[in-house]
């Protein structure tokens, strides 16, 4: 803040400043030309100057009797900051200083009708200033005799980069520079040819060389920057583009971009840890509904040229396209995004976008056809080999086989010969699992197991019921649990093979409720542990009264683990009462039925009651009375579930 005895002290400054400042009278044709004599005068540039009229000038008829403008003229005051304000100004104030290429001041001379002028450049950085001597040279070089040599000397010590006059000379018109015109290349391009002015002839303008192009119809494309370097630097006898027409320019058709791969004929293998993988072929391009498989770029509009002489040259358009679509794919309402109406296969077929819900393999399942993973129903009319994979969300049928290898599908899984999983493969089902027949395998399915020939050493849940009936149709070995019922035509063997099998609870909701179990107690023991550590740090607060700052921090983390870990534990919790609930509500006690045989060594569980058989059975049907499993007569299966077995 300024303040009164500051500001006093700063105007005292400024009226002894003005006392000083130069006051002079000068004429000229207009204030303009007035002013510019002053500044060479004063050796000040223009826009610092101020004036007063004395004398307004005015033109009289013919150019007889002209008066001229007479000015009183001198430097304005400018007020400034306080010298304490300034002062406190840093760098950063002034903005950024760009560093210059160092460059020598020059001396131009230029001749028009009405006398000769000069101008002259700064030096920048560390070029040389330009000296009177030189500009003396090139001003009597041009044969000017009548020339003033004084304000030579201030034009060249102001260096301010415009055109002053300096001198007369004996102009004749005749001995101009003269200028032609070319006109060339379906009049896109114009070269023009300059020559030098004899002795008493004049340089041309920027002015001049405008008007000749005019003057030759050239009004488009005269490139500006030449013309002004032509005026300071002129190049005689020497053909110049001076302009340019400017070509059309086409606009671009309509383009269609798929969000998909439309060419499978490379195969993109995946690495891990350095090894390629051959199962994973990616052949399949799965989506889902809704999703975006292509766009349409919408066609430009062309930009018309122009010739030099003014003359329009039309540009086309760009041409417009449809994108093509085919099965399970729609448009927007503006044709320009293509959309999946369902899950499944993306395909371009004939220029035409599908989607198909069913993937088909026309062989087996190998190192050509890769895993499959679909969002849709796959069929395989050969055999799923060993160590392969086969993830569908929709159906997985297979005409032939199936290795050790993993079926997954959110629907039904068909397999119309058998499952040998040989200890290793695994079957998933979303509804249910039909085969001829399973052995040494791991099967899990939502509903149904429906087995003709027989199950051996399997282990077998089904939230249903697991069927095995046939003429050969035999349980043998594994473990089997389903909520409903095992029904089979003989379980067990004359051999006494351990089979067990299980009824009246939702298998899979007990796994569940074991994992987590398993997984709450991990979290309790983290949880333990974290509140063991929570405790010892305050402890330590409490005796140092301040932690240091990495165990504040630590402190804090912990604090904020075990938020975490508090909401996971009743996360789970939460999760184990609904599976106890679902448990508890299962109105089935479940039953076993043989409807042959049931050998010695079989063990069966329904609900919480166990019953090893010791001795072989014939007809019958296990059921729970009195939390007791007791023998009855053979009830036999729906009529529907015999028909559905494969």
């Amino acid at each position: 803040m300024v303040n009164l005895s500051q500001l006093r002290e700063f105007m005292n400054r400024q009226s002894e400043k003005d006392r000083g400042n130069k006051t002079i009278e000068i004429t000229g044709k207009s204030i303009n030309e007035a002013l510019l004599n002053a500044s060479i005068e004063l050796g000040i540039p223009v826009k610092d100057l101020e004036y007063e009229v004395i004398q307004k000038g005015q033109k009289a008829m013919f150019g007889v009797g002209d008066k001229e403008w007479k000015l009183f003229v001198y430097e304005g005051t400018e007020l400034v900051a306080a010298d304490s304000v300034v002062e406190n100004l840093s760098v950063e104030d002034f903005g950024d200083i760009t560093e210059k290429r160092d460059a020598n001041g020059e001396v131009f001379v230029r001749l028009t009708h009405d006398g000769a002028y000069i101008k002259v450049t700064k030096a920048v950085g560390r070029g040389k200033m330009a000296n009177e001597k030189n500009a003396l040279d090139l001003v009597l070089k041009r044969g000017v005799t009548k020339y003033d040599s004084s304000m030579i000397s201030k034009v060249v010590k102001r260096a301010e980069n415009r055109w002053v006059k300096v001198g007369e000379f004996d102009y004749n018109p005749i001995n101009d520079a003269t200028m032609t015109v070319d006109i060339v290349d379906m009049e896109m391009k114009v070269y023009m040819e300059v020559s030098p002015p004899r002795l008493g002839g004049a340089d041309l303008s920027k002015e001049n060389i405008k008007k000749i192009l005019e003057n030759n119809g050239v009004y488009f494309g005269i490139k500006e920057d030449i013309v002004k370097e032509f005026e300071d630097r002129p190049q005689y006898s020497t053909s110049i583009l001076i302009a340019e027409g400017q070509k059309p320019v086409n606009g671009n058709d309509a383009q269609i971009q798929y969000h998909f791969n439309t060419d499978h004929k490379n195969v993109s293998l995946k690495e891990e840890d350095g090894r390629v993988d051959f199962k994973e072929l990616n052949l399949i391009e799965n989506v889902v509904a809704g999703q975006v498989l292509a766009k349409k770029t919408l066609p430009e509009k062309g930009v018309n040229g122009k010739t030099v002489t003014g003359k329009n040259l039309p540009a086309k358009s760009g041409s417009d396209t449809v994108i093509q679509i085919g099965k399970n794919v729609k448009l927007s309402e503006d044709g320009t995004t293509a959309i999946s109406e369902i899950n499944g296969q993306v395909m371009l077929l004939s220029g035409r976008i599908n989607v198909e819900p069913i993937y088909t393999v026309n062989g087996d399942v190998n190192l050509q056809t890769g895993n499959i993973l679909f969002l849709g129903t796959v069929i395989i009319k050969g055999s799923v080999l060993d160590g392969f994979s086969v993830k569908a969300a929709g159906n997985i049928e297979v005409k032939g086989n199936v290795g050790k290898c993993i079926l997954d599908a959110e629907g039904d899984v068909i397999v119309h010969q058998g499952i040998l999983g040989k200890n290793g493969g695994k079957v998933r089902s979303g509804k249910s699992v039909f085969s001829k027949f399973i052995e040494h395998a791991k099967i899990e399915a939502s509903e149904y197991v429906m087995v003709n020939e027989g199950i051996l050493h399997s282990n077998v849940d089904a939230n249903k019921k697991i069927i095995c009936q046939g003429r050969r149709a035999s349980i043998v070995g594994g473990n089997l649990r389903a909520a409903e019922e095992i029904n089979a035509k003989n379980l067990g063997s004359i051999a006494g093979t351990e089979t067990v099998l299980e009824v009246g609870y939702d298998p899979l909701s007990k796994e569940k409720l074991v994992n987590c179990e398993k997984n709450k107690m991990e979290i309790e023991k983290e949880l333990e542990e974290i509140e063991l550590n929570i405790k010892t740090l305050l402890n330590l607060k409490k005796v140092q009264r301040k932690l240091s700052e990495d165990k504040e921090a630590n402190l804090q983390e912990l604090t904020g683990k075990r938020d975490t870990c508090l909401a996971e534990l009743e996360q789970v919790n939460v999760e184990m009462n609904e599976i106890r609930e679902h448990l508890d509500a299962l109105k089935k006690d479940g039953k076993i039925s043989a409807s042959e045989k049931v050998f010695p060594g079989v063990k069966l569980y329904i609900k919480d009651a166990f019953l090893e058989v010791k001795n072989e059975f014939k007809f019958v049907t296990f059921i729970l009375e009195h939390n007791t499993i007791r023998i009855t007569k053979y009830e036999a299966i729906e009529e529907e579930f015999k028909r559905r077995v494969v």
